[in-house]
């Protein structure tokens, strides 16, 4: 999820954050904030996030985020048009407080073989069998997730993260959910973007392969590395975005470097909350680091990089004990240290899988929508994702 360096000289133009010091200027000055923590629940307004002014400490300069985010922001056409359709009702109750997980399987028979007339009758029926062919291709023999679940999940993030509010109020209304990130060579090939070639040719493959859009396989792979996992969620899933080869905008992806006020600044301009960006980070559950010290490749965040479960929060809370081999990101201690968030880390560490889980998936349906201006003639096929696989070993 975490990756490039958040540019201070672009970042008025790409983001709602605003340079205010430098940190040598602010040395003899206290930094203020003010926020509201919220715990995600089903009440459409439960929380509220106030723009916030901080000093970095982990960087050389201080922003202010311009924008708010409660987190139940409505998105899209849906926000500018309304719900027109059922599946717009349906969407706009999930990003005002609706469950976002999709817990009930009520099971899915494909109505006929992939490429016969009835399969394309029905919308879900192609992603029926890309989810059963790529099961497998997602578990190792121990039935862990492998290093492609991993790497599909990040996928997600890093198309879906190209978007910002402030460029869309600027009439930059493009990147996000789009899957530019597969279809354009320079997106791709940004540094904050190392690490997904080979998941990147993977979706290309499986694109031609299948015969369905870009963005929606990106999403849908994401969502399915995911509840592949052991005690991964089953995010809610829809099909029927717009591709767009159209690179993303630069700068709206958080490194590993950034202070916790410009990680904030970052989803909070995704219209996402303080609490959704803990739930969010929850990811790295099941990560592994390459390239910030590439002497120490392959190290997970938490000691079970193959299940999805809360040691990566437990593992993470101040004071608590790294178990070797674990490798720790300096902003991930900061946002699991930081007074906005650190009461939902500790819940997530504290109440396990079931409440990360549906806040992950709240936060994720949130993400994967981010840029989709047609969420009204979307088709929801949440219900041909696997099982989820509640408990481990």
């Amino acid at each position: 999820m975490k990756s490039s360096y958040y540019q201070a000289q672009t970042n008025t133009q790409v983001t709602g954050a605003k340079l205010i010091a430098s940190a040598t200027s602010l040395a003899s000055s206290s930094s203020t904030s003010t926020s509201k923590s919220s715990t995600i629940t089903s009440s459409a307004l439960s929380s509220v996030t106030t723009a916030t002014t901080r000093a970095s400490t982990s960087t050389t300069s201080a922003y202010v985020c311009t924008t708010s985010a409660s987190g139940w922001e409505v998105l899209g056409d849906l926000k500018n048009n309304g719900a027109k359709t059922p599946v717009g009702t349906n969407i706009t109750g999930v990003l005002t407080g609706d469950a976002a997980e999709a817990k009930t399987d009520l099971g899915y028979t494909p109505p006929g073989l992939r490429g016969s007339a009835a399969c394309k009758a029905d919308t879900c029926c192609i992603w029926s069998y890309i989810a059963a062919d790529l099961k497998p291709f997602f578990l190792e023999t121990d039935g862990t997730c492998n290093q492609w679940a991993r790497r599909a999940v990040r996928l997600g993030f890093h198309d879906a993260a190209g978007w910002s509010k402030p460029n869309s109020l600027a009439g930059k209304d493009y990147g996000g959910a789009d899957g530019s990130i597969a279809l354009s060579a320079e997106e791709a090939a940004r540094s904050e973007n190392q690490g997904l070639a080979d998941i990147i040719a993977k979706v290309q493959e499986w694109q031609t392969t299948y015969g369905v859009g870009m963005a929606d396989l990106i999403q849908f792979v994401s969502n399915l590395g995911a509840v592949v996992c052991p005690m991964g969620p089953r995010v809610r899933t829809w099909v029927g975005r717009k591709d767009s080869s159209t690179p993303a905008p630069t700068g709206l992806l958080p490194d590993v470097k950034d202070s916790v006020d410009k990680i904030v600044c970052l989803f909070g301009d995704k219209t996402l909350s303080y609490t959704q960006l803990a739930a969010l980070m929850g990811a790295h559950s099941t990560s592994q680091q390459f390239f910030v010290d590439p002497s120490k490749a392959g190290q997970p965040q938490d000691d079970t990089p193959g299940v999805w479960d809360t040691r990566y929060y437990e593992q993470h809370r101040p004071g608590s004990s790294v178990p070797s081999g674990v490798f720790q990101f300096a902003s991930d201690l900061a946002i699991a240290n930081d007074t906005r968030t650190k009461s939902q880390w500790t819940s997530f560490a504290i109440s396990g899988r079931a409440a990360w889980a549906a806040s992950y998936a709240t936060a994720y349906v949130r993400l994967s929508l981010l840029g989709v201006n047609n969420m009204n003639n979307l088709t929801e096929c949440s219900h041909v994702l696997p099982k989820a696989v509640l408990t481990f070993p």
